[in-house]
């Protein structure tokens, strides 16, 4: 297919498949999630549909690997008219040393942000706050669907850790008990009158701040940002750090996206009382969220799996897709890894390449987790039940590699509680 038909192809999608409301400025030069509102999980629609119903085919590696950004991008994976660079990937960029402060920092869980930057505002490190992200709490909804939100999702141990760690209490302000409005009171007078050092979360249902650049078409999208009163009264300066974004968003904005019905949620905590963790503490906090004999992400996935395709209580693999939706969300939470494995190469001044190989094992997970996905879509779309033995396999091969990252973490960190000459309370033949 030319290019321009692949273009016309993505349009006829996006309009008849996706039914996208957003395609007045459509073309090439359209940016995907700026223009489009395309997320990660549309885009997968998009490309599902262009192999299902136009016989466009690509290389999954390079539909997890490529950088897309526009509609010309994606037009030039299956053009003919591109020839070899039609599957050639994009170069990674060349990493920073784990022991310089150039290392690039990453962002996969809202609430562990805001308090992470904190932290790397008072010049702590942050890092080893995120060795509670990789199995972070999750639900498996009534529907045997994944919710990275949910009621019996809590924060409680972030918040009890966060206190003993650093020294700082985080305070939920948000009560339940009492209705919107008055917890909307609550925030504004927190906002206005608080001090320079006090930080203010406030959970917001991000699909209502359309005018933010980081378009996402999930609704809805409970995110938790920072708060601040700004020179106009009549405007909130917002702080966004797990999507690396802050500025000016009108106030009224900011509290129709508080009061939507999908969120109830706030904390607030002083920078004041942040102090350097001890190691005891810190070795602590590792061995409670050390779970080396589980993966809890691929365990409930594959228990969906079992579900759907067993026709349980009625579901069935129609519904696969629906019930996956919310994956991405808890994947890209493997990159914490990264931040582990971070903290302790440069506590023990370990080199560069050792770090960077298990940085491409990560990577190899979350695109892992990413290919399945569509796998999984695809099934969910066409009914084709013997697709299923490669879904579990998947499934196995990405527990086998995130076993294997464990076991490297974990015998990094027996290296370092070495160093600190802290015991352990556990022996090295359980922990391997």
């Amino acid at each position: 297919m030319t290019r321009d038909g692949v273009v016309d192809a993505i349009h006829a999608v996006l309009r008849d498949h996706l039914k996208n409301q957003h395609l007045d400025g459509f073309g090439p030069t359209a940016r995907l999630n700026e223009d489009l509102y395309l997320d990660s999980v549309l885009m997968m629609e998009l490309f599902l549909e262009l192999e299902l119903s136009y016989g466009l085919d690509v290389p999954e590696q390079l539909i997890a690997t490529r950088d897309l950004s526009t509609v010309a991008d994606v037009a030039a994976l299956f053009s003919e008219e591109t020839g070899d660079l039609a599957v050639a990937p994009s170069p990674a960029p060349e990493p920073g040393s784990v022991h310089g402060e150039e290392y690039v920092d990453i962002k996969i869980h809202c609430v562990v942000s805001c308090l992470c930057d904190a932290l790397k505002r008072e010049g702590i490190d942050h890092r080893p706050f995120y060795f509670g992200v990789w199995d972070a709490d999750f639900a498996v909804g009534d529907t045997m669907g994944l919710l990275y939100h949910a009621p019996s999702v809590s924060h409680d141990g972030f918040r009890a850790w966060y206190r003993r760690l650093y020294g700082a209490e985080v305070r939920e302000w948000y009560d339940r008990t009492k209705s919107k409005a008055e917890n909307l009171a609550t925030l504004l007078d927190l906002v206005e009158n608080r001090p320079p050092t006090l930080n203010v979360m406030a959970m917001v249902d991000l699909f209502h701040l359309p005018e933010r650049e980081n378009k996402f078409n999930q609704n809805p999208f409970p995110h938790y940002l920072m708060l601040e009163t700004a020179a106009d009264p009549q405007v909130f300066f917002v702080s966004d750090p797990d999507f690396r974004w802050e500025g000016e968003v009108a106030r009224d904005r900011i509290v129709n996206a508080f009061l939507q019905p999908s969120v109830a949620g706030g904390f607030a905590f002083d920078r004041r009382d942040l102090r350097t963790p001890a190691a005891a503490d810190l070795k602590a906090w590792f061995e409670a969220c050390f779970r080396p004999d589980a993966n809890p992400l691929t365990d409930a996935v594959r228990a969906i799996l079992t579900a759907h395709l067993a026709g349980r209580d009625g579901r069935s693999p129609a519904d696969l897709a629906t019930a996956l939706r919310e994956l991405p969300v808890l994947s890209i939470r493997k990159y914490a890894y990264e931040h582990g494995f971070a903290f302790f190469w440069r506590a023990l001044r370990l080199p560069d390449p050792s770090f960077l190989a298990h940085c491409d094992r990560i990577e190899e997970l979350f695109q892992g987790f990413k290919a399945l996905h569509y796998a999984a879509m695809r099934l969910s779309q066409t009914g084709d039940t013997g697709l299923a033995p490669d879904l579990f396999a998947r499934l196995d091969r990405l527990d086998r590699l995130e076993f294997e990252l464990k076991a490297a973490l974990g015998a990094v960190f027996r290296d370092w509680c070495a160093a600190n000459r802290l015991p352990l309370e556990y022996s090295e033949s359980e922990a391997a």
